[in-house]
């Protein structure tokens, strides 16, 4: 199978494919993703498995297309926002980075500019931009 990441993805040609044989497009599909998942790093892999197994689950018991494709979306989202969710692991992070759990805070660092009125008494606020007055 060709590495789709150097050739591209043709969706016309997958669109083709599933409306003239859906069967090959499935068994066209499954070899994709098997090859994809092959690539990942090791460590990776099982759990990849299965995510698909479960995206492949919703997409056998819903009973349209749409109806699959707003269940898997719903997953992603999930693990995003919800309890573990991706969301939730960055705030954690920045809690251990930023110091909350570790009793240590940032140190936070400003230049303070002074907004006093100009040593010569002028309000001119073009003065204290820099610019000069007109004469």
């Amino acid at each position: 199978m060709t590495d789709i990441t150097r050739t591209g993805f043709d969706f016309d040609e997958w669109a083709k494919l599933a409306e003239s044989d859906p069967k090959a497009f499935e068994k066209r599909r499954e070899v994709l993703i098997s090859a994809t998942i092959d690539q990942a790093p090791e460590a990776r892999r099982q759990r990849l498995r299965g995510l698909q197994w479960r995206v492949d689950q919703v997409r056998r018991m819903a009973s349209t297309p749409l109806g699959a494709c707003v269940q898997i979306s719903e997953m992603l989202w999930d693990s995003v926002t919800g309890p573990d969710g991706l969301v939730n692991a960055l705030d954690r992070l920045g809690r251990v980075v930023g110091g909350d759990d570790l009793d240590i805070k940032p140190v936070v660092t400003a230049k303070v500019l002074s907004l006093e009125p100009l040593m010569d008494g002028s309000s001119d606020t073009r003065s204290a931009q820099g610019q000069t007055q007109p004469s």
